[in-house]
């Protein structure tokens, strides 16, 4: 059986899981924040959100 080897690991900052290292993240690695779509979603829309004072 095929085992993958020791895989880098990150925490998201939005849902707070672990993701692990992808093949198409193999050259932007460090920068990568965000395990998927909807938490770098989430995290903008949060951040827009505190960003509008509602005057």
């Amino acid at each position: 059986m095929h085992r993958k080897p020791h895989l880098p690991t990150k925490t998201c900052p939005v849902c707070q899981r672990p993701f692990t290292w992808r093949k198409k993240w193999e050259r932007d690695w460090d920068n990568v924040i965000y395990c998927s779509k909807k938490c770098s979603g989430l995290a903008r829309k949060k951040t827009r959100a505190e960003g509008s004072t509602g005057d």
